[in-house]
């Protein structure tokens, strides 16, 4: 058994939760329970970014205050976890005294290479990151299309330049590894361009008194991203030496950090040459998925065209919007929602797919009177296809949607199966035997191979068909997916 420690990034609360969000929560989540199945020890971590500037804008705009506002937003991302059935072991608060004390920790360890010098440059507080001239487009963030600030201070830097050539290496190498490729090439351009050291402080004056003291130094805050990459190794006890850190981080190669396209070089970049400083094991690999847009947007908060996840759930289903988000959004690029295209991919996918194959397929077995203590004799057809497609979804790992395109190929196979044989038709036992016990070792592999994608559908479908080394005691129940 190994261990392994699997991350969301931990999301701003200035606002409630967008799909966005949702849709990083289910593909870690699918990535935790795919190593639990393969009985490895894992540990899956969620949290929340509390102490950036944009929050405080937040909360002044709203008239309330910071913590009012970030225990409020706070919470609605750890109620998304219960909503979309996440496995999380932990969820963090950067406003934690164990994450005050560990973030603290690090950047004492780090103080070799910090110093600390007057600057002025171009802040975007929606990125919560400085960008240069020739970043802009149109003098506008290329994120957020808003306007950086002219910020003019003495704050502390990073020397980021000195590690250039061993970030460059790891990276080249895949000593970390970057899913999917394109990305990859994009941290490498990025890096061989030349690495800058960075601004890791904001005074205390423009955080307004909010944010992480940095030592020694209460007229300064950490820059909020110094102080978020952080939550990784302060959940598990870096503050504290706790025995966690180094079970799950410092002597663990199995570590994955799952984010999105838009925060690539704070952690392929800044956090790796921050961890290397201080002597610390880096992380494993870093899944980079896109965005969700709507009308070719990017979905977000400040844009203002978002979709609460919470909501989708409370008219479709959990296991409906897990499987939408896998299925219909490219794992690592982007992809559009609209309520049509949901209910579309819902009804034609769940509905009369799974949901369809299932409820037939159990009605018939119990009208052939094969529903009790029924022990099936799958053909070598079946057994090859299921093992060919069991075959495919260990080879595609990262490959969610795709992975969820294979298994329903085998939805597909026993369709054509049931349409050609027609079973309804057949009046010899043997034969019909023989359809039944080829169709319920399919949906027992379907029912094995989507539980880290629909764990409550692999739990229905585990329940109904009874099974216990082939022999199977099948009973009907609710369906699986009603039609909208």
């Amino acid at each position: 058994m190994k261990k392994v420690f699997i991350s969301t990034s931990i999301p701003y609360v200035n606002a409630a939760p967008h799909l966005g969000h949702a849709l990083e929560f289910v593909q870690a989540d699918v990535f935790a329970r795919r190593h639990r199945l393969m009985g490895d020890s894992v540990f899956f971590l969620s949290g929340s970014d509390e102490n950036s500037l944009k929050n405080v804008q937040s909360a002044e705009k709203l008239g309330v205050s910071v913590k009012d506002l970030v225990d409020k937003n706070s919470q609605k991302f750890f109620e998304l976890k219960d909503s979309l059935n996440i496995s999380i072991d932990d969820f963090i608060r950067t406003t934690e005294e164990r994450h005050f004390s560990g973030a603290q920790k690090l950047w004492k360890v780090c103080e070799k290479d910090i110093y600390k010098k007057k600057y002025s440059g171009l802040y975007c507080v929606g990125c919560e990151e400085f960008y240069k001239e020739e970043e802009l487009v149109d003098g506008l963030c290329p994120d957020h299309k808003i306007k950086p600030e002219l910020i003019e201070e003495e704050n502390y830097f990073f020397k980021l330049s000195k590690y250039q050539n061993q970030i460059e290496e790891l990276i080249k190498n895949d000593v970390v590894k970057i899913v999917p490729e394109t990305r990859k090439n994009e941290v490498l351009s990025f890096v061989k361009s030349g690495l800058q050291d960075f601004c890791i402080s904001r005074t205390s004056e423009r955080a307004k008194g909010w944010g992480i003291d940095v030592p020694n130094d209460s007229s300064q805050k950490m820059w909020v991203w110094f102080d978020a990459l952080s939550n990784y190794i302060n959940a598990l006890g870096y503050g504290n030496d706790d025995i966690k850190f180094n079970e799950f981080w410092q002597n663990n190669e199995n570590k994955l950090h799952v984010i999105g396209k838009g925060i690539i070089r704070f952690h392929a970049v800044y956090w790796l040459g921050i961890l290397i400083s201080a002597g610390l094991s880096l992380p494993k690999s870093l899944f980079v998925h896109g965005y969700i847009t709507v009308d070719g947007q990017k979905m977000s908060k400040s844009i203002g065209n978002v979709i609460d996840p919470i909501e989708l759930v409370k008219k479709y289903g959990a296991e409906g919007v897990r499987y939408f988000l896998l299925r219909e959004i490219p794992a690592t690029g982007d992809g559009d929602f609209t309520y049509e295209k949901f209910e579309r991919r819902y009804n034609s996918d769940l509905a009369s797919g799974l949901g369809n194959l299932f409820a037939r397929t159990i009605a018939m077995v119990e009208k052939a009177g094969l529903n009790k203590d029924f022990k099936i004799k799958p053909n070598n057809l079946f057994i090859e296809k299921t093992d060919e497609i069991r075959a495919k979804v260990d080879e595609r790992f990262f490959e969610l949607n795709d992975t969820l395109f294979d298994i329903w190929e085998l939805v597909s196979f026993c369709d054509k199966y049931i349409e050609n044989e027609k079973p309804w038709e057949v009046t010899e036992e043997l034969k019909k035997k023989e359809i039944f016990s080829n169709l319920l070792y399919s949906l027992k592999i379907i029912s094995q191979l989507i539980e880290p994608f629909l764990p409550e559908t692999s739990q229905k479908m585990k329940s109904q068909l009874g099974e216990k080394d082939n022999v199977f005691n099948v009973k009907k129940e609710e369906s699986l997916f009603p039609r909208i």
